[in-house]
């Protein structure tokens, strides 16, 4: 198994460059399956989750080309069974995607339960309802199997704005039968990538970045060429760790207009930055202390749908409240079982009283020593990451696949701005 060794304590210094958004090239490489001709997609972040779901496209018959580190050509016009291997299901939650385009074109598909982070209950629900509504039948028998003789448009209202139905929802909708109405959609940057590729090719989809779609449905989508954008759970994750560590970082390639709840939380924290067109610099010396609400009341940080604060940094924010000045409260709405992984850092030091599955109050500055630990998820892994760049002393991170799931090239990356860790076998 992977680990990191990281020496904690070393001030960081340089430029680093925002990955593509993984939340979005997800599903663009499903969507991908839904033209017979090839769909390049660029900026594409080398990790796991990627790899697995390039390798379902193959298994599925398509052609799958590497253009350069970052860019896939996929031709999916060989692409005839509809059958998704358990094996790469079980690797990736995202393998669930492939169900609207392989049924939006080939009128069924089978798909094993799909695999992924373990934090919590993850409904598959809000799919299979808006499947159904535009004209599949499922069976559920140890795996899902969708059939629909041909998929018509229907005004859907999700039951909630769930970020993978609605990329499934719309992808299914591009090729089906008349016009589709999409409401309480999802409307994160990668669900709006998702629908820009659709555009590029061919679709009708309007309403991107708002919570209601429309999709008129058309005979069939051609080839693109679509660069993926920034990932913002990166550039988040960037800010933390330069505000802890108390460097002069620029994140290059960044989308302003992604951050702005954002700013907000860490502002909370006493946490700021400048930007210069798309390169955000973050300033050693930030102040790093907890703003009170009117009334000296304490501050939360919670996530909430888009544009609410996104729920993936809260591993990142617990961390970074660790050491700002003040007490604060992290709310975890959404999955049941994130915030167990704070045992961890209460290990290193943190004062952190944790008073349930979804809520932490954390009090700080506290002093982290080094420690062994296990990355849990993808967030929670990249989190302790970061504790362990701030701690005193020798950290090892063990299980760090959780980590590369989501992070490209993480520890060479950070490595180049002057972070003393190493990658080994352990």
């Amino acid at each position: 198994m992977n680990q990191y060794r990281i020496e904690g304590g070393h001030p960081l210094k340089g430029r680093i460059r925002a990955s593509g958004n993984k939340n979005a090239a997800l599903p663009c490489i499903a969507a991908a399956l839904l033209s017979e001709e090839p769909v390049t997609l660029r900026n594409v972040p080398e990790i796991e989750d990627v790899l697995v779901m390039l390798d379902i496209c193959r298994a599925l018959g398509a052609t799958v080309e590497k253009l350069d580190r970052n860019a896939w050509r996929i031709d999916g016009s060989a692409v005839k069974a509809a059958d998704i291997p358990a094996g790469l299901a079980a690797r990736v939650r995202a393998s669930i995607l492939f169900a609207g385009p392989l049924l939006a074109r080939f009128g069924k598909v089978t798909l094993p339960p799909p695999g992924g982070d373990v934090i919590g209950r993850r409904r598959l629900d809000t799919h299979f309802l808006a499947l159904e509504e535009l004209g599949a039948r499922i069976e559920v028998d140890g795996t899902f199997q969708f059939t629909a003789n041909k998929l018509k448009g229907a005004d859907l209202f999700l039951d909630e704005a769930s970020v993978t139905a609605t990329e499934n929802a719309v992808m299914a909708a591009s090729l089906a039968e008349g016009r589709t109405v999409i409401r309480n959609a999802a409307s994160e940057p990668h669900v709006q990538d998702v629908c820009r590729l659709l555009l590029a090719m061919g679709a009708s989809v309007s309403g991107i970045g708002s919570n209601i779609l429309t999709i008129d449905g058309v005979a069939a989508l051609h080839g693109a060429d679509f660069s993926i954008g920034p990932d913002f759970m990166e550039v988040g994750s960037f800010i933390g760790l330069a505000a802890v560590t108390r460097s002069d970082v620029v994140i290059d390639g960044v989308a302003p207009d992604d951050l702005r709840m954002m700013k907000i939380a860490f502002g909370r924290l006493g946490i700021s930055w400048s930007l210069d067109g798309d390169a955000l610099s973050v300033h050693s010396g930030q102040t790093m202390r907890v703003v009170p609400d009117l009334g000296g009341q304490i501050p939360k940080i919670d996530d909430a749908p888009w544009p609410g604060f996104p729920p993936d940094l809260t591993s990142i924010m617990t961390v970074v409240a660790t050491q700002a000045e003040g007490t604060v409260l992290i709310h975890e709405k959404m999955f049941e079982s994130r915030m167990f992984w704070v045992d961890k850092l209460i290990g290193m030091g943190a004062r952190i009283v944790l008073c349930d599955p979804h809520r932490a109050v954390v009090s700080g500055p506290a002093r982290l020593r080094g420690d062994s630990l296990t990355s849990p998820d993808v967030r929670a892994g990249m989190a302790l990451v970061i504790a362990a760049l701030c701690a005193e002393g020798t950290s090892v991170i063990r299980n760090v696949y959780q980590i590369e799931r989501g992070y490209e090239r993480i520890a060479e990356r950070l490595q180049a701005l002057g972070a003393v860790i190493e990658r080994s076998d352990g």
